[in-house]
């Protein structure tokens, strides 16, 4: 696949060993990845993948809640590896049952803080008008931006790092329609947006598609900027990090996790979920920590969770669920 790029093929080796993921997701045949793909090919996957990834997530997430696809009252949709105009929800609404005038926000450009972000966007928007139901839908195709024609670090890491999903989520206020109580409830969050840190993460638009910006001080920058953008979050919230139970984080890569738990100084095996979601799919983006969140839920939910996502910006996005 790497075109007798020796040298380009011992450095990939060594990123796909260290990145201790033993399997992933893509919404194209291993195939499609050896041949050359420009953005109307690369545009036309990514519409047609996500269309499917959103109906199969959202129509889970609104069978769970108990609800019918009309009884949603707003969608918020999440989603930064690929454009589509008209987006992808209002290509899918109507197929899934929505009713025509249901609300729509779709959000763009949040990278791995999305998942976190359009929660907490999803809430905000549900408190404004009690007793709505507001669904989130989080979809990346991640693969889809992997350039095998690049010997950019950046792109070496993306190679063994990324992989495609989709999650979804209902949020309602105060209860839903059938009067049973929701799984948790949302009642804060928060963003930290640092200053001068565009290029540490994010998107460059080239032919013949994107281009991962990753930058080697992110998890240098986790370790000695996060307690700190944490505390300040649940400061505004009237909470300290010694009353959250169990922190729910967005796993973007190994050295990410370990720096994580530096930073809130976590014992060992504290992000298990995190290890596991990243072991089983690899970095998703926007949706990955809705499935560390999908898997403490199935655990059992502690009293009170913090979720955490760092995204383009650079940004770290936080919010709390209370049992």
């Amino acid at each position: 696949m790497f075109r007798g790029k020796r040298a380009l093929f011992d450095r990939l080796a060594s990123v796909f060993d260290n990145a201790l993921i033993d399997q992933r997701q893509t919404v194209a045949p291993i195939d499609w990845y050896r041949a050359p793909h420009g953005w109307a090919e690369r545009t036309a996957l990514y519409v047609s993948a996500s269309e499917a990834m959103f109906t199969d997530a959202a129509t889970k997430a609104i069978a769970a809640a108990n609800l019918r696809p009309d009884e949603i009252d707003g969608l918020v949709f999440v989603s930064t590896t690929g454009i589509s105009t008209p987006s992808i929800d209002a290509r899918v609404a109507p197929r899934l049952g929505l009713r025509p005038d249901v609300r729509r926000v779709p959000l763009f450009g949040l990278g791995c803080a999305g998942g976190v972000t359009g929660l907490a966007t999803a809430a905000r928007l549900a408190q404004s008008e009690p007793g709505s139901h507001w669904l989130l839908v989080c979809v990346e195709t991640c693969s889809i931006s992997i350039r095998l024609d690049s010997d950019d670090p950046a792109a070496i890491v993306a190679t063994a790092l990324f992989g495609d999903g989709a999650a979804a989520a209902v949020v309602s206020t105060p209860k839903t329609s059938n009067g049973t109580e929701g799984l948790a409830t949302i009642v804060g969050a928060g963003e930290k947006l640092w200053p001068d840190t565009l290029g540490i993460m994010g998107w460059r638009v080239e032919d013949p598609g994107l281009a991962v910006i990753f930058d080697r001080a992110i998890p240098p920058f986790v370790t000695s900027e996060l307690a700190e953008a944490i505390d300040d979050i649940l400061g505004q919230l009237n909470m300290t990090r010694s009353g959250i139970d169990r922190f729910c984080c967005h796993p973007g890569g190994t050295k990410v996790v370990e720096a994580i738990e530096q930073a809130l100084k976590l014992g060992g095996g504290m992000l298990d979920l995190e290890r596991q979601v990243l072991r089983e799919h690899g970095n998703m983006s926007a949706p990955t920590v809705m499935f560390v969140l999908a898997g403490l839920i199935e655990r059992g939910l502690p009293e009170r969770v913090m979720m955490t996502a760092f995204g383009p910006g650079f940004t770290c996005a936080g919010l709390v669920l209370e049992q």
